[in-house]
């Protein structure tokens, strides 16, 4: 049966052959199925997009920096939240690219030579406690 699948034979002409359901029929060959096949089985899935808020000393300090494309439309696309005298910016995006700006902004904890702003360091510290939640959440 498995065969005659591979050879082109339909799911329903297949049923109708055996005197059993369709149902039994993709059971027998759902590793067979094209929805149901990976491209390459060692791939890892997909990373669903989830919801950060950014704080705004981040947010700004990202805009003004060299960013990809990827990274750009991210920050394009987040929607503004106000939060009394600053704001957050709420980022819908791939958990890796959440640690790809966490990395970008390294800087604000300061430099050799530059100090650290302190309000600036303490929001990328709360952006980073959030991107670091996702990892834990995820294992």
């Amino acid at each position: 049966m498995r065969a005659a699948y591979v050879g082109g034979r339909s799911i329903a002409g297949l049923a109708r052959d055996h005197h059993v359901s369709r149902g039994a029929i993709r059971t027998a060959v759902a590793d067979l199925l094209p929805e149901y096949t990976a491209a390459d089985p060692d791939a890892l899935a997909a990373e669903s997009p989830v919801v950060l808020d950014l704080p705004g000393k981040v947010a700004d300090f990202l805009r003004a920096s060299d960013l990809d494309d990827a990274e750009r439309a991210t920050l394009d696309q987040g929607v503004t939240v106000r939060r009394g005298q600053g704001y957050t910016l709420r980022v819908t995006a791939t958990p890796a690219i959440h640690r790809r700006l966490l990395d970008l902004c390294h800087p604000l904890d300061g430099t050799p030579g530059t100090p650290a702003v302190l309000a600036q360091r303490k929001a990328r510290c709360e952006y980073a406690t959030r991107v670091n939640a996702l990892a834990t959440a995820t294992l």
